[in-house]
């Protein structure tokens, strides 16, 4: 479902002025909703994590580095 199809499939309550002051939504449609919002959630994860794989090598490079060195120390639950 396109978000123009969504947003005409909402209601509208409105004050005495005729302001529109909150959206009421069937069931179905809410559930709609929430699957697309998840859905953007996931793709926008992927994306952070798709374009940071360079940072992350770069990092795991260095903390290697540091392990080698003797520079870091086991940490334990009960440390934390």
């Amino acid at each position: 479902m396109t978000i123009t199809e969504l947003t005409n499939k909402v209601e509208y309550l409105t004050d005495a002025a005729g302001q529109r002051k909150a959206v009421v939504l069937d069931l179905p449609l809410w559930e709609e909703v929430l699957r697309l919002l998840e859905e953007l959630d996931e793709q926008r994860w992927d994306e952070a994590f798709g374009n940071s794989q360079d940072q992350l090598a770069r990092l795991a490079d260095e903390a290697l580095a540091e392990y080698n060195q003797g520079k870091t120390q086991e940490l334990t639950p009960e440390s934390l």
